[in-house]
């Protein structure tokens, strides 16, 4: 990870480009992130630095967060609710810099992490796309998992098992999405396609 910037979803929209084709579009809130401490490779072992993203208000910070950022809240002038570290960034910066959208480029392919939507407790069809049985009349196997294993050997159910459970709710990374416009002066990043996450949640952009 050479550059990244913590970001929140708006939603999705639709653009075109120069060539007068439509593109779906996720449009996120990318940074202002503040640069809260620095790591080097002599007291911690390796290099990176540390960003927040979201203001906090002192009332809400708790104990811990007013502890690990009471020297960089001297510089930055507030908490941060969300934090993550970026190894070997490839700027020097120093504590209390602000990291914008500029940092990428329209037409740059990133990487995008965020936290897919939870789908509650769902059934093999649903969670793994299983085809399901017969659908004629006195088939009891409609939409139900089948055999998972067998009676004799091994006589127990194999780890990693397809089964019935919950669904989503997982971290999901999209690997090369394209940035199809971006709108600094609104901190703003258009990525092709869909991104994880309901409307608001949390997104990680990096390259």
């Amino acid at each position: 990870m050479a550059k990244a910037l913590l970001g929140k979803k708006i939603g999705m929209m639709h653009v075109w480009n120069d060539a007068g084709k439509q593109l779906p579009v996720t449009v996120v809130e990318a940074g202002p992130c503040s640069v809260l401490q620095i790591k080097n490779a002599e007291k911690e072992g390796y290099n990176s630095i540390q960003i927040g993203f979201e203001e906090l208000k002192e009332k809400h910070a708790d104990k811990a967060t007013q502890g690990h950022q009471s020297n960089s809240k001297e510089k930055t002038g507030s908490y941060y609710r969300h934090l993550i570290e970026v190894r070997d960034y490839p700027e020097s910066v120093n504590v209390g810099d602000t990291l914008s959208c500029a940092l990428f480029e329209k037409g740059e392919s990133v990487y995008v992490s965020g936290t897919g939507k939870g789908k509650g407790f769902q059934g093999v069809v649903k969670r793994y796309g299983f085809h399901g049985g017969r659908k004629t009349h006195g088939s009891t196997f409609h939409r139900s998992t089948g055999a998972i294993s067998a009676g004799t050997y091994p006589g127990r159910v194999n780890k990693g098992k397809k089964m019935p459970g919950r669904m989503g709710g997982k971290t999901v990374t999209i690997k090369n999405v394209d940035i199809v416009d971006i709108l600094p002066e609104k901190n703003l990043i258009l990525l092709k396609g869909t991104v994880p996450g309901p409307k608001g949640s949390l997104v990680k952009i990096y390259s």
